[in-house]
Formats: structure tokens, C-alpha cells, sequence
């Protein structure tokens, strides 16, 4: 069924997820958010999840963007932003878009217009930069909870915000010192309390602690 829509916004939305809900938010009256069944008119953009974009992509001929980092479709442009959206409108200053593609000045301004950077990747490079984004946000997120849940699982319950403050400072020092921010065992070539620390973990922990501790060696 088609769905008809009024047409005093730049573009439409499709996709009700997190990504979706907080583009919406930011852009107010600029987009209208609608979910996957819909097919509006005009150009859209395709805030849905990976394995849905080729099919979705199809029913826009030559007026859809998609936002999937790791996924390139020949003449189906993608913006990327660097980012992990939670469903609100945030502060998106100096944070990178990817752009690939012939995306359309209008969009291109509405992201513009929120904060985001844009810069222009290449296809072919389009996996590298995604699994770096994996490495930065999904797998640093599941290091800090499963650090939390093997303290937990040894009845250890830390006071106030728990192991958040230590990364936050982590970041922040990095950020202001690129690699001589990193510390810790590995950076001071600490081997006595390397070895101490793998012993009291378990695997698969032991042989992910050695290897992200060796990686930048």
C-alpha cells in the first residue's frame, strides 16, 4: 500500500530504530520518520538495519541514501555518521561522517547542519573503517561489561559509577595525548604484574587480555 504524505519537509526518514528516532528529533520539521512498509515520494533516507538496505534501496531508484558504514551498493550513495545513537537528538559537533557516493547537497547540509564533519571515503575501504568503529564503540563496550561481570561473578560490586569513570578518563587522556595516553602494565613493559593479572583470569579473558595488550607493540 502506498503511503501518501505531505510534502513540507526535505526528505523523509525510513526506519523507527535508534538511528532513526534521533535524526528525526534533530531535524524536526526538516524530515518526517516513518517505518519500512512505507513509500514515500521524494528522496529518503535509508536509517535501517544493513540486511535491509539492498531490497529497501530498490524501491527508491536514484533517491535514496543509506547510513550502513560497512555496506557499499554501486549508484546508492551512503553518509555514515560516526556515532552511537540512543534515540535522542545530541550534541553531533566535530563528529565524523562518512560520505560515499553522490549524496545530495540537501542531505548533505541537513547533517552539515547538526554538527557532523563530512569527509569522503572510498568503497573499497568501507569494511577497514567500519571494523575500526567496531573495535572504538561495540567491542570497547563489551570489554568495560564483561570487565564489570567477572568482578561481579567474584562478588566484586564497585561503589558509585564503577569501572565508567576509568574509561572516561582513559578516553580523555588519550584524546589529549594521542599514544602516551595509554597506561597501564603493557605500556611500562610491567611483566611481573602482567603475568599476575592473566592468572586470574579466565579464558577466553587470558588470551584477549595478552593479545589487545600486545597489539600496539
Amino acid at each position: 500500500m502506498r503511503h501518501t504524505v505531505s510534502m513540507t519537509f526535505e526528505f523523509t526518514i525510513l526506519g523507527r530504530g535508534r538511528a532513526g528516532r534521533s535524526l528525526a528529533a534533530a531535524w524536526g520539521a526538516r524530515a518526517t520518520l516513518l517505518g519500512h512498509e512505507a513509500r514515500p515520494e521524494g528522496l529518503v533516507l535509508l536509517a535501517v538495519p544493513d540486511r535491509a538496505v539492498e531490497d529497501l534501496a530498490k524501491a527508491f531508484p536514484g533517491r535514496c541514501v543509506h547510513l550502513a558504514g560497512s555496506l557499499h551498493l554501486p549508484g546508492v550513495p551512503c553518509a555514515h555518521p560516526l556515532t552511537s545513537f540512543d534515540g535522542e537528538a545530541r550534541d553531533w559537533t566535530g563528529t565524523p561522517l562518512a560520505i560515499t557516493g553522490a549524496v545530495p547537497d540537501a542531505l548533505r547540509r541537513a547533517f552539515g547542519d547538526l554538527g557532523f564533519a563530512a569527509f569522503d571515503l572510498p568503497a573499497e575501504l568501507k569494511p577497514l573503517y567500519h571494523a575500526a568503529a567496531v573495535l572504538t564503540s561495540g567491542h570497547a563496550a563489551t570489554l568495560w561489561l564483561g570487565a564489570a561481570a567477572l568482578l561481579r561473578a567474584q562478588g566484586v560490586a564497585l561503589p558509585g559509577r564503577g569501572l565508567l569513570p576509568l574509561a572516561e578518563a582513559t578516553l580523555r587522556n588519550v584524546a589529549l595525548l594521542g599514544p602516551a595516553g595509554r597506561t597501564g602494565p603493557f605500556p611500562r613493559g610491567d611483566e611481573a604484574t602482567i603475568a599476575r593479572d592473566v592468572e586470574a583470569l579466565p579464558e577466553p579473558w587470558r588470551e584477549i587480555f595478552l593479545k589487545l595488550g600486545r597489539s600496539l607493540d
